[in-house]
């Protein structure tokens, strides 16, 4: 039940976002006030971006955040460019990367894999094997992966494994499946 709650919010959060004008959504975005948009902001003022990983049940060891907070990759991206902008950056923050800020990695995470590409919004934002990366307001506690297979705000969302396979299939920590 609260994890149904969780993508509720989430979904309530975006169609809120959403509704605002153009020129207001950036905004309403960077003044979010939930943990994982927190989270992530706060690592885009410290000196470098970590990404690290962590072993998750049913999915093996996947990306995560300073904070230990699950990463997830967006179908529509195809592995190219930041597709997920506005309202849906408000339920999914980009892990961003600020001016002169490098991403670096730990654990099993491939420094090789590394890159960051433009946002739309401004600045950029972190990739793996191409990829951009993203959290999940939802997912409001380390090693949960709330958004895994979830299909929300115009696509699939899925982890990444270290080794840059996008992982498709449903977790014991997920909401919903495909």
């Amino acid at each position: 039940m609260q994890k149904r709650l969780l993508v509720l919010l989430a979904s309530a959060v975006a169609l809120l976002v959403a509704g605002c004008g153009s020129s207001s959504s950036t905004s309403s975005t960077s003044s979010t006030s939930s943990p994982a948009a927190t989270s992530t902001s706060s690592t885009a003022t410290a000196a470098a971006v970590t990404i690290s990983t962590r072993t998750l049940p049913g999915l093996g060891s996947v990306l995560v955040d300073a904070q230990g907070r699950t990463l997830y990759v967006f179908a529509p991206d195809k592995a190219k460019k930041v597709t997920c902008v506005k309202g849906c950056a408000a339920v999914w923050p980009p892990l961003a990367l600020s001016s002169g800020q490098k991403p670096v990695v730990s654990g099993a995470a491939r420094s090789s894999l590394v890159g960051s590409d433009p946002d739309p919004a401004g600045g950029r934002t972190v990739t793996y094997a191409g990829w951009p990366l993203y959290a999940y307001v939802a997912d409001t506690a380390p090693g949960t992966a709330h958004g895994q297979a979830v299909n929300l705000n115009g696509g699939l969302w899925d982890v990444i494994s270290p080794s840059g396979k996008v992982i498709t299939k449903k977790s014991s920590t997920s909401t919903s499946g495909y």
